[in-house]
């Protein structure tokens, strides 16, 4: 199994570049990391946390979050896509709770996030302003692509659109934050374990994770 885990992370996020980050961008991408695997922790439905890592790869990433699902997804509910855009945006919520402040690390996470946002808006009709209409250009693949407006929508509805997105992926981010300052501490912990060991697995943040509901509980 250590040879398929490894397999699959070369393939998602390159090999290992033995590039020592410092001190400051270290802690900054610990935290980030720690955020997209704390919020995946803690809201239900959400793929499992599989490995932390804040190893730099070949592929430009300073850091990754792997998540493993535990079955096929066919259909994708409206929470469901509002839930992995929280995820998305954890990083970046660890970054603005901790340093008060965002970084470029949240990049591509804010183009995945968006994306979806605009998916969900144009394509499925999740919006309640704009209702039950299709506004994307042509018919796609299910969750693939990126989405396009038909050129025969008119300005206002064009930034009924824009506002939507913005509204789902400004909520996606609260939801985010608000998570992780519920459980600061966890946070912490998490992100100073990562720090010192460059890579933890499932049951290291579970472990950390259950000694704070049981000390909640006491």
């Amino acid at each position: 199994m250590n040879d398929f885990d490894l397999a699959i992370e070369r393939v998602v996020a390159g090999l290992q570049r033995k590039t020592p980050l410092t001190p400051e961008v270290r802690k900054k991408v610990a935290y980030h990391e720690t955020g997209h695997a704390l919020v995946a922790c803690y809201i239900p439905g959400s793929d499992p946390v599989h490995k932390v890592s804040i190893i730099p790869t070949t592929k430009g990433a300073l850091g990754y979050t792997m998540q493993m699902p535990t079955e096929d997804n066919y259909l994708i509910s409206e929470g469901e896509l509002k839930s992995r855009m929280a995820v998305m945006l954890g990083g970046r919520a660890a970054e603005l709770l901790v340093f008060s402040e965002a970084s470029t690390g949240a990049s591509n996470d804010l183009e995945r996030a968006t994306e979806t946002a605009r998916r969900m808006v144009t394509e499925f009709g999740m919006s309640p302003e704009l209702g039950p209409v299709r506004y994307a250009a042509s018919s796609m693949m299910y969750l693939a692509g990126s989405s396009q407006i038909r050129e025969d929508v008119g300005d206002g509805t064009a930034q009924v659109i824009d506002a939507e997105i913005k509204r789902l992926v400004s909520e996606a981010q609260e939801h985010a934050i608000n998570i992780l300052r519920e459980h600061e501490n966890v946070l912490h912990e998490v992100a100073g374990t990562l720090q010192e060991k460059e890579v933890i697995n499932h049951e290291e943040i579970q472990a950390i994770v259950d000694r704070e509901k049981e000390q909640t509980a006491e």
